[in-house]
C-alpha cells in the first residue's frame, strides 16, 4: 500500500561510467592488436604457419585482456569501444586472409560456413553505419563466446586436428552477427557494450 503523498519510484541501476580519455591501458592493447593484425598478413604470405598461430593467439588474448582491464581499472572509454571493434575487424580479416592463404585447399569445402559468417558480419556492420554513421561496438556476450570458439577453430586447423570446430565457430559468429543486426534495428541511438538483444530491446522500451 502506498503512503499518501508518496509516489512509487523505480530506481535504475547506475550505468558504468564511460569517459573520453585517450591514453589508457585497454586502448594501448587495442592499438597493439590493430597493428599486429596488419603484421599477420606478410607472415601468412610467407607461409610461416607456426609464427602466425602464436601471433594470432597473443593478439586474441589482448582482446580478452583489454575488456577485463577496462572494467577493473575503470578505464572504459568511447574511443576504446571503437578501437576494440576496429581491432577485432582487422584481426578477423587478417585471420581470414591467413587461413585461406595457408590452408585454402583444406578449407574449400567449408566456404559456405565461412561465407555465412563473413556476409552476416558485413550486413550488420553496414546497417550500423547506415543508421548511426559509425561502427557498431556492441561487444555482446555472444561475441565473446564466438571469439573463444574461433580461437579453438584456428588451433584445430593449424594443428591438422579437425574442421568441425571451424563449422561451430562459423555458426556462432553468424548468430552473433544476426544478433548485432537486431540490436541495431531496435536501438534508437548508437551505444557501446550491449550485453544482448534482450537488454537492447528492454532499454529501448524504457527509453
Amino acid at each position: 500500500m502506498k503512503r499518501p503523498g508518496k509516489q512509487h519510484e523505480t530506481v535504475a541501476s547506475p550505468e558504468p561510467q564511460i569517459s573520453n580519455r585517450l591514453l589508457t591501458v585497454p586502448n594501448i592493447l587495442c592499438v597493439i592488436r590493430l597493428i599486429g593484425s596488419f603484421i599477420l598478413v606478410p607472415i601468412a604470405w610467407q607461409g610461416r604457419n607456426e609464427i602466425f598461430l602464436w601471433c594470432f593467439i597473443f593478439l586474441a588474448l589482448t582482446d580478452w585482456l583489454d575488456g577485463k582491464l577496462a572494467i577493473l581499472l575503470n578505464q572504459r572509454t568511447v574511443l576504446g569501444a571503437r578501437l576494440d571493434s576496429w581491432a577485432d575487424a582487422a584481426l578477423y580479416a587478417a585471420l581470414l586472409f591467413g587461413i585461406v592463404t595457408m590452408y585454402g585447399d583444406t578449407l574449400q569445402p567449408e566456404l559456405l560456413w565461412i561465407g555465412a559468417a563473413v556476409v552476416t558480419y558485413l550486413i550488420s556492420t553496414i546497417a550500423g553505419f547506415w543508421k548511426y554513421k559509425r561502427w557498431p561496438s556492441y561487444h555482446t556476450r555472444a561475441a565473446k563466446i564466438s571469439w573463444f570458439l574461433t580461437a579453438v577453430a584456428v588451433i584445430a586447423i593449424f594443428s591438422d586436428w579437425d574442421l568441425w570446430p571451424l563449422r561451430l565457430a562459423a555458426v556462432a559468429v553468424t548468430i552473433t552477427n544476426i544478433e548485432a543486426l537486431l540490436i541495431t534495428i531496435v536501438s534508437p541511438a548508437w551505444r557501446a557494450d550491449v550485453t544482448s538483444i534482450y537488454h537492447a530491446w528492454r532499454e529501448s522500451k524504457t527509453a
